[in-house]
């Protein structure tokens, strides 16, 4: 699957010298002129790394970069600045905002392409160390749930099942709020065994968003293949 870069730049010229250099090694290429175009490209295509100018007008790549740092959708998202600035002041500050890498303008094009390998390398193996924490801490969840959940549940099914045997040898089992109440009780321990049982068939957990940008898996999704 090829790479997406969005490539931001408020110099024409630079932005299609840029593409057309990217294009021809394979990757795919998207493109702003100014900041706020870029924000709004960067959280909807979420590219998988961004070449950003520094001195753009209005809204610089600093401002760019520490809005994109902070936003949930696009943190993790590598960005290399491109700039003429040599000062080390202003490549701290680049660093500090939180970007992976600086390209120094005018650039030499191998430089250019290998310092976007090694970023994209690196956010492959971050995806994947997050993708693995993710893993251990479902598994994690798994167990505990197996083996705190299912002693309580089995005492509620065996004190209910007592209850129902006791009621009706005591002729109370007819009683409407009786019976509601102890088919309540079962119907609900029933369902934390299902959910148990469905979180055991899991093998890859599929995460949805919830709220407050907590996410849930869904124990309900069939497994995804690994490679979509």
């Amino acid at each position: 699957m090829k790479k997406k870069i969005l490539v931001v730049d408020d110099q024409q010229a630079n932005i299609f010298i840029i593409t057309e250099r990217l294009k021809k090694v394979g990757y795919d290429v998207i493109t702003a002129e100014d900041g706020k175009t870029a924000i709004d490209i960067a959280i909807n295509e979420i590219p998988d790394l961004i070449l950003l100018d520094v001195m753009m007008p209005k809204m610089s790549g600093f401002d760019v970069l520490q809005f994109l740092v902070a936003h949930e959708k696009t943190k993790d998202i590598p960005i290399i600045l491109l700039t003429a600035l040599t000062d080390f002041e202003d490549v701290k500050k680049g660093f500090e905002l939180g970007a992976f890498d600086y390209v120094k303008k005018p650039f030499n094009r191998e430089e250019l392409l290998a310092r976007i390998r090694s970023a994209l390398r690196f956010s492959e193996t971050n995806k994947l160390l997050l993708e693995n924490e993710k893993m251990k801490l479902f598994q994690a969840f798994v167990v505990t749930a197996n083996h705190e959940i299912q002693q309580p549940l089995t005492m509620i099914n065996l004190s209910t099942a007592a209850l129902r045997r006791k009621f009706t040898e005591n002729g109370l089992i007819e009683d409407e709020f009786v019976s509601k109440r102890i088919d309540f009780i079962e119907k609900a321990a029933a369902h934390l065994i299902e959910i148990v049982e469905k979180l055991n068939r899991v093998k890859r957990p599929v995460f949805t968003e919830y709220l407050n940008n907590l996410e849930m898996i869904n124990i309900d999704s069939p497994e995804k293949p690994q490679n979509e």
